[in-house]
């Protein structure tokens, strides 16, 4: 019997996407693509994902790129755009799971200043019992030691678990540590793979 369900929540919970915001800010996919590698956008939300500070995270990007300023700043103060609403489809199924009494927690790879503030615009996560983040912990997923803290903490075992995640290579790192994982799609998919592991209807 699963003893819990193990949720990412970027692209699985919430919508996340810088082009959300850029797409108000930049002509068109093209401006926004050419900005956010000339940045290296993945590696400096990474870096902000294991802990770095927002404020220093910024000023470090606006010496390194002083005419992309504005743009730069916009991702700490409009930071929410990015974040347009959460995925129904997902939310049904995690409140499906809530009301079937199925323990419920996350591991995010997440800043620690904005998860504070998304924590509160969404109150679906009311429903986990346990979240790690990141950016608090200053450990990344893929890495292994960040699935077993949740395990540690929770006193839960790996092949009672079922993850979720919408990343291959997060869903690679928990099946290492010995805990069944779904390479999250869609909410219908998500549902069926639950289905067949016996968790949902």
């Amino acid at each position: 019997m699963t003893a819990a369900v193990i949720f990412d929540v970027g692209a699985v919970l919430i919508e996340w996407h810088p082009r959300h915001l850029y797409s108000k800010l930049l002509a068109d996919d093209a401006a926004i693509h050419a900005f956010l590698e000339e940045i290296d956008f993945q590696d400096w939300n990474e870096r902000l994902d294991a802990g770095d500070m927002w404020d220093e995270a910024i000023s470090r990007a606006v010496a390194r790129y002083p005419h992309r300023k504005a743009l730069i700043e916009a991702a700490h103060h409009r930071w929410h755009e990015m974040v347009p609403g959460a995925i129904d489809g997902t939310i049904l199924i995690l409140e499906q799971l809530a009301a079937k009494g199925v323990p419920l927690y996350a591991i995010t790879n997440f800043s620690a200043e904005k998860f504070a503030e998304t924590r509160v615009r969404f109150p679906f996560f009311a429903h986990f019992r346990d979240i790690v983040v990141s950016g608090e912990e200053r450990l990344l997923k893929p890495d292994p030691a960040i699935y077993d803290l949740c395990l540690q903490r929770n006193g839960l075992e790996a092949e009672a678990c079922v993850f979720v995640d919408s990343a291959p290579r997060n869903v690679a790192g928990a099946t290492a540590v010995g805990i069944d994982a779904i390479l999250f799609e869609t909410p219908r998919q998500l549902a069926r793979d639950l289905a067949a592991r016996g968790i949902l209807p």
